[in-house]
């Protein structure tokens, strides 16, 4: 019964990423034919190189608990990643590697956060971060932003939001929902306000960092005043198509990796074995080894945006990463689409899964009200047909 659950359950919302696609999976098993286009999780195996670390893991007998913060050998091949690809220096005992990046973010939280923080949320942003501020009884602040500022937040609006209560920043980079990637001249500027407090520290998503169509990705943690303050979590789930392997990390202050180890320590030990060992093999193998799912992935995107392009109240702009898109769809607020009445993005994003048979999610589950977001992580047949399912039911 919910009154005998606790507060903390009963104020944790669902997750309305998961939630669209049981609901989806739900029709399926009544028959219906829905496409989905609501999970983040790329469409390509992983690569047989990766796969065949773990045979030989198995085949080595790596059977036993792991180190609570990783392998050794894991924590070394992510220091060298992290000095290769993002010019960031950490020793292995600022690594922590955890069950899936998730875990590394709430990890983070349970560890800095006291109850009454805030914690700053530039919108759109990914589902679980208000959640798991939620769940250290930390208060989130949103910032929120436009489809014509290319959903970033300004240097202003930052210094707007940050109060006494200030403890926390959330980046993400490439975004979630959003596919928008800040530049270093853009995070630089961030940074410039932030060094006037040093009390605020910074967590930096960067799980999406290879999805980057020709931008470039810039860690914020390579900004000379904010690595001490930056926590720079990454994974393999996205680039090397490994979600189900559950393998996220940070690189951090040795002071607050000590401490996500303890609080690991307590819930979930060690991450697995053989995907860790897989890891190794993963983390060390040149990004040239992952091109070929990037390359399709920015196909897909062009596609994508050519076909939405015709659709008469769909406003887009151009995300230079990850594998979303996130149409503003406000036009048809206040419409009636086949008896339907469209009164926010939850009610569009419905209407589609109702009527057009597509899994899309609601943008107010990323903190933008206005928008949708529509995963390309598919094949470029079902993108077609989703596409023109859209199409023909809001003409």
């Amino acid at each position: 019964m919910k009154t005998h659950l606790s507060d903390r359950i009963n104020s944790l919302p669902t997750s309305q990423t998961l939630a669209m696609a049981a609901k989806a999976r739900e029709l399926r098993q009544q028959g219906k034919d829905i496409i989905g286009l609501s999970l983040g999780e790329p469409d390509f195996n992983t690569p047989d190189f990766i796969k065949d670390a773990a045979i030989q893991a198995i085949n080595d007998n790596y059977n036993s608990y792991t180190p609570v913060d990783g392998y050794g050998e894991l924590k070394e091949a992510i220091c060298r990643k992290f000095k290769r690809d993002n010019q960031l220096d950490y020793k292995p005992s600022q690594i922590v590697v955890s069950t899936g990046a998730k875990q590394s973010i709430a990890n983070v939280a349970m560890a800095l956060l006291n109850p009454g923080d805030e914690v700053i949320l530039p919108a759109p942003y990914w589902v679980s971060y208000s959640a798991i501020a939620t769940l250290a009884e930390a208060k989130y602040v949103e910032i929120p932003t436009t489809i014509d500022q290319d959903f970033k937040i300004t240097p202003e609006q930052l210094e707007a939001a940050i109060t006494p209560k200030t403890k926390m920043i959330f980046f993400n980079s490439p975004n979630n929902p959003c596919g928008s990637v800040y530049s270093e001249e853009e995070f630089r500027a961030l940074a410039k306000v932030l060094e006037k407090y040093p009390d605020i520290y910074i967590l930096s998503d960067e799980i999406y960092e290879h999805i980057n169509y020709g931008k470039g990705n810039f860690s914020f943690a390579a900004i000379e005043s904010m690595y001490d303050r930056t926590i720079t979590v990454n994974g393999v789930a996205k680039a090397f198509a490994m979600t189900g392997w559950r393998i996220g990390y940070i690189g951090a202050p040795e002071w607050i990796a000590k401490a996500c180890t303890k609080m690991q320590g307590q819930i979930t030990s060690g991450a697995n074995c053989i995907a860790q060992r897989a890891t190794i093999t993963a983390v060390d193998a040149p990004v040239s080894k992952i091109q070929y799912m990037v390359d399709e992935f920015k196909e897909r995107r062009d596609m994508v945006l050519s076909l939405l392009g015709e659709i008469e109240g769909f406003k887009l702009n151009v995300p230079d990463g990850a594998f979303y898109v996130f149409p503003d769809i406000s036009s048809f607020f206040g419409k009636t689409l086949k008896g339907t009445t469209i009164n926010n993005a939850s009610d569009f994003a419905m209407f589609l899964l109702e009527e057009a048979n597509v899994a899309t999610v609601t943008g107010d589950a990323f903190g933008n009200p206005d928008c949708i977001r529509i995963s390309y992580a598919a094949s470029e047949d079902e993108l077609k047909e989703a596409i023109a399912r859209i199409k023909n039911v809001v003409s």
